[in-house]
């Protein structure tokens, strides 16, 4: 039997359009939309969280189709960039959790086997984001290092 396995796509879709929905009404201008996402930077919220407060507090959707860009690029336009992706730094954390939580339970198995997969993820990405230009070529993870980007918090803007 040669079935060729598909991936799934269990994830939703976005809409595909161009411009804002049509029921969306905005008293906000596109600059002021980008001055509030630069504000929610500087007081410390990561790009995710910043859309999610667009999202519950002000009615804006998807920040692409209103203003055209991403959080990102928003925040790389007025000089506020991460030093570490953020889903890479969320991983990251996960990782050092993980370490601290094997350091008091040795014999626990099943999270040695997860520390393997989170770390495994860990390497994937920092391959991508060398690749894509988002990290130095000379980046690379180190646990210890890690621990106190984490504890620090040594990642967030520079």
């Amino acid at each position: 039997m040669n079935k060729k396995r598909d991936k799934g796509q269990s994830h939703s879709t976005r809409p595909a359009r161009a411009g804002p929905p049509r029921w969306l009404k905005l008293d906000l201008s596109p600059s002021d939309i980008e001055q509030l996402v630069v504000e929610l930077a500087k007081k410390g919220y990561p790009p995710s969280m910043i859309g999610i407060i667009l999202r519950d507090q002000y009615g804006i959707p998807l920040l692409k189709q209103v203003i055209g860009k991403k959080v990102e690029d928003v925040l790389e336009k007025h000089g506020i960039k991460t030093v570490i992706p953020e889903d890479l730094f969320n991983l990251i954390k996960k990782a050092v959790n993980l370490r601290r939580h094997l350091y008091e339970h040795p014999k626990d198995y099943h999270s040695q086997r997860g520390l393997i997969e989170i770390e495994s993820k860990i390497h994937r990405l920092v391959k991508y984001y060398k690749r894509m230009g988002k990290l130095p070529p000379d980046w690379k993870y180190d646990p210890e290092a890690a621990k106190l980007i984490i504890t620090t918090g040594l990642y967030r803007f520079s």
